[in-house]
């Protein structure tokens, strides 16, 4: 199944990394701060980056990668 991991950019000028199976869904999570550790000072957030992997595995291994950066 496919995952992805995105990169958004919060209200406050910080960046949030993680992962996810439908980018669409998880961005209105974030916004609702449904199912989200985001702070409500926080929202509302905006998608910056996004990659496409065909595994979660790969996906994981890469939002550590992109985490190192941000």
């Amino acid at each position: 199944m496919k995952c992805f991991v995105y990169i958004i950019k919060c209200k406050d000028n910080s960046y949030y990394t993680g992962i996810t199976w439908s980018i669409a869904k998880r961005i209105e999570e974030h916004n609702s701060r449904i199912k989200s550790c985001l702070q409500k000072s926080k929202v509302p957030v905006r998608l910056v980056y996004s990659e496409e992997f065909l595994t979660r595995e790969e996906a994981a291994k890469r939002e550590k990668e992109r985490k190192k950066r941000f």
